[in-house]
């Protein structure tokens, strides 16, 4: 609900056709106008870096004040914000229909827009973008990359941090030698033509990481899903483009939603649901495509029938009821750290929930910001504040003293056991798991 008003929080369609969109002085009049509010306001500042980053910049000026602020002073505050969507989501009162109209994010990226539009984005960033290329080619040399990846390889990754600009302590994700989608045409599943939810069907959006990096987050939910009688297919056309959209680059997530949407309506006029692997993914095809293409026929219809793997999964246990054979597992518990994106969703804690249908499940549940903000703070000049936004969950989870910890956003977990290495607590650290669907395979023996 918005301050002073009973609407719901809506969002407006991305104006990214209109030339205005680009023009700077309007832009910059914009800027003024929302970081005058968010100054007065303030309820973000534990956030991100972004908000303390504005407050001081503001409160250094010659009268405290915005007006005495230089617009150049802008971009490390733009540079800072992650698109996490959280600010929008979870604290500000004044987003739409509120009469200021407020959409922080969206600010954020039409300011990159700009940039973008004006080739101020470095060619390294717009590579690492390519991630649907990348993981094909690091996949033929998969263990020559990671090898070169390992930041225990001290000069290859000073190599990499002094070319690509990835911090040379960052914990990198590393790539597998089959994609999920290989590995799903090689391994066949048995569907449970006896469990409850026999009858349903899905294509399982394999999204780059769990396609390319962590096939093993895709053949668990295929598992699982099989189990309980879903029929499953799994295809990968193109990247969801979150990468390109932290840049600025709306024209090609635009391509990029267009080319997805139209590979899978067919799926979906044949009764298929779609399931996102990984959440940023799952906001890109529920939310962020259709305000960027709000005509497009075929996104607006994938739009409906996407859903989040966690989301999916805890749909069939509610409607359906699960197939039985779960068993306890995780001695020692699970540290479950509940991912912005997955907030985003707007859709409950489903990790949570997922979990939770597992006997005897010994939880701890945190919810606040990672601080990694997917490809941002793996850059050399963000690590560290990544690192910082990312401490408080990372202490939580030291402190609870769980057996494992996992995310269902997998680079977030990745840098949060990272920050937890890095606590000399003196304690055993927990294991890192990638994605929660994989203790609920565990769970069915799978």
């Amino acid at each position: 609900m918005s301050e002073g008003g009973l609407g719901a929080p809506t969002r407006h369609p991305l104006d990214w056709k209109n030339p205005e969109f680009y023009d700077e002085a309007k832009l910059d009049a914009e800027l003024r106008r929302v970081f005058d509010i968010c100054h007065g306001c303030r309820r973000c500042f534990n956030l991100c870096d972004s908000f303390p980053r504005l407050f001081d910049l503001v409160d250094a000026s010659p009268n405290g004040e915005l007006n005495t602020v230089e617009s150049k002073d802008f971009k490390p505050v733009v540079d800072a914000c992650t698109l996490c969507d959280m600010c929008y989501m979870t604290k500000c009162p004044y987003v739409p229909p509120h009469e200021f109209n407020l959409d922080f994010p969206h600010l954020m990226l039409r300011y990159r827009a700009v940039e973008a539009k004006k080739g101020e984005v470095d060619l390294a960033d717009r590579e690492l973008a390519k991630t649907d290329r990348n993981g094909r080619l690091a996949s033929y040399i998969a263990p020559l990359a990671n090898f070169a990846t390992n930041s225990a390889n001290k000069t290859a990754r000073g190599l990499v941090e002094k070319y690509v600009g990835l911090d040379k302590e960052a914990w990198l994700p590393k790539y597998a030698s089959k994609s999920f989608e290989e590995r799903a045409k090689e391994e066949p599943v048995a569907v449970n033509r006896e469990a409850p939810a026999a009858g349903r069907k899905a294509v399982i959006y394999a999204t780059c990481f769990a396609n390319f990096n962590e096939p093993d987050i895709g053949l668990a939910a295929r598992a699982v899903l099989a189990r309980n009688g879903v029929e499953t297919e799994v295809l990968h056309p193109h990247c969801c483009g979150m990468p390109l959209l932290e840049q600025g680059n709306i024209a090609e997530v635009a391509e990029s939603a267009r080319i997805v949407a139209a590979a899978l309506r067919p799926w979906i006029r044949k009764g298929y649901d779609i399931v996102a692997l990984v959440p940023s993914c799952a906001l890109m095809l529920k939310s962020e495509w259709p305000l960027i293409l709000p005509d497009d026929a075929d996104v607006k219809l994938l739009a409906k029938a996407t859903f989040d793997l966690s989301e999916y999964v805890v749909g069939i246990a509610r409607k359906e009821g699960l197939a039985p054979g779960l068993a306890p597992v995780a001695t020692g518990g699970v540290a479950l750290h509940i991912s912005c994106h997955s907030r985003a969703q707007n859709m409950g804690q489903k990790a949570r929930e997922l979990l939770k249908l597992i006997p005897e499940a010994n939880l701890q549940v945190i919810e606040r910001c990672s601080g990694h903000g997917g490809s941002w703070g793996y850059k050399t000049e963000n690590f560290e504040t990544a690192l910082k936004v990312g401490a408080p969950v990372a202490r939580q989870a030291a402190e609870g003293g769980k057996a494992i910890v996992t995310s269902e956003c997998p680079l977030a977990g990745l840098h949060i056991a990272q920050g937890v290495d890095r606590l000399d607590g003196g304690k055993e650290k927990p294991r890192l798991y990638s994605h929660p669907i994989q203790l609920l395979a565990e769970a069915y023996g799978l």
